[in-house]
């Protein structure tokens, strides 16, 4: 994906936050959830290039539909940030005990 550095820069974000919601103390199925909400940005994003590159094939010429088709892929991908963002803040909100349990895996490593 050399052509793609929203791509490369979606891969980064991913590969920094799944090691993160792997080790988090939060059951299998939030962990998974987490994970695939990373995913469905890199899916999203591959979709929008796809979207992209298809337009400016067919129709190389401006054209006010092209854009609109281009800028409706580019909202898909803000609205999976956005799914992705609320489905990590829902899960590691305070009040959904996961944060003294991080505290006390954080508090664990300190310790040894």
């Amino acid at each position: 994906m050399k052509y793609e550095p929203s791509f490369r820069e979606d891969i980064i974000f991913a590969i920094l936050l799944i090691p993160f919601a792997i080790i988090l103390p939060v059951n299998a199925v939030s962990t998974a959830v987490m994970i695939g909400s990373l995913f469905i940005i890199l899916i999203v994003e591959l979709l929008n290039s796809a979207i992209e590159w298809t337009i400016d094939y067919v129709r190389p010429e401006q054209h006010p539909l092209a854009k609109r088709v281009k800028d409706m892929a580019s909202v898909a991908v803000f609205l999976s940030y956005l799914n992705c963002l609320a489905i990590w803040i829902i899960l590691l909100w305070p009040s959904n005990a996961v944060w003294p349990r991080i505290v006390d895996l954080v508090s664990s490593w300190l310790v040894k």
